[in-house]
């Protein structure tokens, strides 16, 4: 599957403007590219409970759960508050419990205006999966 990652990260840069977040004003916005071609976009809510709080790319993966997705193919990553912006620790592992057994999710960031594309194994490179 071809993937348009420049069309990923204009996704994941227009859910950032939907970003609730009070607390940290750190936005961020994520777009999923599943494996059926469709895309989900999400944000970071946070909530005063911080524990509550979901990052922007949970979000965006969970969407596509929903709807009946289960191979995740890329993830692209943005906030208006950073040169660039990766994946914390749980939502590398989220990615890894949803990647295709015959190909490798890539994830998109932008730093300084450059679209950087690296798999997941560069910022996971032993995931859990049972």
């Amino acid at each position: 599957m071809n993937v348009d990652f420049n069309l990923l990260m204009d996704k994941a840069k227009d859910a950032s403007k939907n970003s609730y977040s009070p607390f940290s004003r750190f936005a961020v916005g994520a777009a999923v590219l599943a494996s059926s071609g469709n895309i989900y976009q999400g944000c970071n809510v946070e909530n005063s409970s911080f524990g509550m709080t979901i990052c922007a790319e949970r979000c965006a993966i969970f969407k596509a759960v929903s709807e009946g997705e289960r191979e995740i193919r890329a993830v692209a990553i943005y906030s208006p508050n950073a040169d660039s912006c990766y994946p914390c620790g749980a939502c590398r592992q989220v990615m890894y419990e949803f990647e295709s057994d015959v190909e490798e999710i890539e994830v998109v960031t932008e730093n300084l205006g450059q679209l950087e594309i690296n798999k997941l194994s560069y910022f996971l490179p032993c995931g859990f999966k049972i």
